[in-house]
């Protein structure tokens, strides 16, 4: 049976899909570190979307999402094309090449520059709402908190990979 909203895939993608997908209530997305398409953040918005997709998602949010937001400017990729692709139940290596070709940013020392600039992004970097959010995030969530001294540490102390 196909469903006739642009939210869902289609069934028989959704049976790729939950093959390939991780639960996010039970096991988080990939680090913002790792790359994909050469990207940082990428792999992490393939696994919000998946889960997104699938209503397996949990407590993160494909979009509107802040680190997201980063990915989408830099690249220039659509989040709604971006999910609509993954939701075919590409591969990681399927998206790879789909990111690589529809990036608008193809300049690999920019890219590589850019990639540096967001692992090395100072929580004071971030805009004064943000460090404010963080305030008070960090200390509940990110455990221990002195672990934190970088922007994706905050994702990766939370989620244990730090």
């Amino acid at each position: 049976m196909e469903t006739t909203t642009t939210d869902k895939p289609r069934a028989k993608d959704e049976q790729k899909l939950q093959g390939i997908a991780r639960d996010l209530r039970k096991t988080p997305p990939r680090s913002p570190r790792q790359k994909l398409g050469g990207f940082v953040i990428a792999a992490r918005m393939v696994d919000k979307a998946r889960a997104d997709l699938l209503g397996s998602n949990g407590e993160y949010n494909f979009y509107p999402c802040g680190l997201g937001a980063y990915f989408w400017k830099f690249t220039g990729l659509d989040h709604a094309q971006f999910r609509e692709f993954v939701g075919t139940g590409a591969s990681d290596e399927e998206i790879d090449k789909w990111i690589r070709e529809h990036a608008t940013q193809k300049d690999a020392k920019e890219i590589i520059k850019w990639n540096n600039e967001m692992i090395g992004l100072r929580l004071c970097d971030l805009s004064d709402q943000t460090q404010q959010y963080f305030e008070t995030y960090i200390p509940q969530f990110c455990k221990p908190e002195s672990k934190v001294k970088f922007f994706f540490d905050v994702y990766d102390v939370e989620e244990g990979v730090l």
